[in-house]
């Protein structure tokens, strides 16, 4: 069974810092490329930062230089630290592992809030 479990979302003030956590099983951390989304009221979800098994990594233009993924391949665990936070970085914040050669679709963590405000 295949699981994605976040953490770390909270309210924080713009210019704090956060770190959210995403546990996944063994099984489809092993293969798969990671990521996290996000998704503001009213908005579509968008790609913040995705890791590959080898750990390239690539983000969206407005999180660069301010966010940093990164992956423990020893406890299954993906990362998004997140400095000089912004209002507009409000969102639930999704966890996801890529379709790979052995899983043929995404797969999403359960969401966790984030809140930017003074």
């Amino acid at each position: 069974q295949v699981q994605l479990v976040e953490s770390g979302g909270g309210l924080v003030q713009p210019g704090g810092s956060l770190r959210l956590s995403c546990a996944a099983s063994r099984s489809i951390f092993s293969v798969s490329a990671m990521g996290w989304y996000r998704q503001a009221p009213g908005k579509q979800r968008e790609l913040v930062a995705a890791i590959t098994i080898g750990g390239s990594t690539n983000y969206a233009d407005s999180v660069k230089g301010r966010f940093t993924i990164s992956r423990d391949n020893t406890k299954n665990t993906v990362y998004l630290q997140m400095n000089s936070l912004k209002t507009e970085d409000t969102a639930v914040y999704y966890c996801n592992a890529a379709p790979s050669l052995v899983y043929s679709k995404h797969y999403w963590g359960q969401g966790t809030q984030v809140t930017v405000s003074s």
